[in-house]
């Protein structure tokens, strides 16, 4: 057995491990980078040390704090009283909004569970309000993470481009963006309209159930309304009756404090010294997230406890262990055994296929940090579009975070009512195994195919 294959071996046991247990799969890849490291390959420690991605790790701490500071200080209760008010009594505007809202805060640097995670609470609420599905609710709100997960602030997007600027294409930032953001507003509309159709079939179907059994009695629910004996899953995915005969409260009001406005100025801000003076985005977070604990010092302890420290450890193991690989050489190995296929569309499409199954059950991020080195070979094929490459796979590895498996999966599970998380766990489990059968060979279709990008 090669070295290279015990090397990425343990690379996928550590994967494995991280999957089915509770232990950290990027705190045994960062033991493993250094004992493969040092015992296999001969590295030195200090050489094994300096694959930690200092740039990605700045990044991540400085965008989940700032976050953090958002959702702390109620600025994202200030948007979602907005989004309320706004939408009025249209229904069809709250998933829209949601959406919107989502995307808007991974365009702005959000990570992308930390955005469904300030979301998904307020998005299931407001679902349950007027009536909605919390199921298609919670589908959009991740399609709107995914569809603001490229931005070139976010750590998706980061990683995105670094696949880009090593295929030599880096001036296809704002594509790679303006395809992910479209294919996934595409998938959210379509998830929303089957989701809610669906309900809508088993509620009246419960309802007309139900008028039998009562012989039309006065207990009998109206169709499509949802009693204390409602079918299975019928009263967890619709709104009680009262919501659904027009009995909607008002929103409560959320005051726009100047701390909250200061906060909006400051994704902003955010916005502007990324993508127009070019500032590192990790800096630009950490500056902004320092100013606001300035005025505000009450948010720093408690940002600092929220920020999703397993996730920022995960993704920077990985990353190290992947580092690793590439210094002793395994990845070069990889790439030479793709390249033997003799096709670069074969092995662009195999290779979206692989993200997908793998970021299911780990983090995307961590995955499109493996993959990268492997991709960028493909995608300056003359014959593909490198852009097109790099958003097949980008695609396909993030459309399966609904997976319960993942964290954006299990942030939807951990804002359902505790009665529902079964329901919910079969329901995204389907449809991450749909997303995982139809999504690669679709990407792959239009963007590597047919040459978009």
């Amino acid at each position: 057995m090669s070295l290279s294959l015990i090397a990425f071996l343990v690379l996928v046991a550590a994967f494995a491990v991280g999957s089915f247990t509770k232990i950290n799969a990027g705190l045994l890849a960062t033991v493993a980078a250094f004992g493969v490291g040092t015992l296999l390959a001969g590295m030195s420690v200090k050489d094994v040390i300096g694959q930690f991605p200092a740039g990605l790790f700045f990044i991540l701490v400085g965008a989940t704090l700032l976050f953090a500071i958002v959702r702390i200080n109620g600025t994202i209760d200030l948007l979602a009283y907005w989004a309320e008010r706004l939408a009025g009594d249209r229904k069809i505007l709250v998933p829209i909004l949601m959406f919107l809202l989502t995307a808007a805060l991974a365009s702005a640097g959000a990570f992308t569970p930390a955005a469904i995670a300030i979301v998904a609470p307020v998005g299931l609420a407001l679902g349950m309000r007027f009536g909605i599905s919390t199921l298609a609710m919670g589908l959009v709100i991740v399609q709107g993470a995914n569809a603001g997960a490229f931005s070139p602030v976010n750590p998706f997007g980061v990683l995105g481009n670094k696949m880009l600027d090593g295929a030599g294409a880096s001036d296809g930032s704002f594509r790679l963006y303006a395809y992910c953001f479209i294919f996934n507003a595409i998938l959210a509309v379509i998830a929303y309209v089957l989701v809610q159709a669906i309900m809508k079939r088993r509620a009246a179907k419960a309802g007309v159930d139900t008028d039998i059994k009562n012989d039309g009695g006065a207990d009998a629910p109206e169709a499509g309304g949802v009693s204390g004996s409602g079918g299975a899953g019928t009263a967890v995915l619709t709104a009680p009756a009262s919501v659904a005969t027009g009995t909607r409260t008002r929103p409560e009001k959320v005051a726009a404090t100047p701390m909250r406005i200061l906060t909006l100025v400051g994704i902003a801000s955010l916005l502007v010294l990324t993508t127009v003076l070019g500032l590192d985005v990790g800096v630009a977070s950490l500056v902004i997230a320092a100013v606001l604990i300035v005025l505000d010092s009450s948010v720093q302890k408690p940002a600092v406890e929220s920020m999703p420290w397993s996730a920022i450890i995960l993704v920077t193991g990985i990353v190290t262990y992947v580092g690793m690989l590439e210094k002793m050489g395994a990845l070069k190995e990889l790439q030479e055994g793709i390249a033997g296929l003799g096709n670069s569309s074969l092995a662009a499409l195999i290779a979206s296929y692989v993200v997908a199954i793998v970021s299911a059950f780990a983090s995307t991020t961590g995955t499109l940090g493996v993959i990268s080195p492997v991709i960028e070979p493909i995608a300056m094929d003359p014959l593909l579009t490198p852009v097109g490459v790099v958003t097949a796979i980008a695609i396909s590895s993030s459309v399966v975070d609904v997976s319960p498996m993942s964290t954006s999966g299990a942030l939807l599970m951990a804002s359902a009512q505790p009665k529902d998380e079964r329901m919910f766990f079969r329901a995204l489990l389907l449809w991450a195994i749909a997303m995982i059968g139809v999504v690669p060979l679709l990407v792959w279709f239009l963007f590597v195919q047919l040459g978009i990008g």
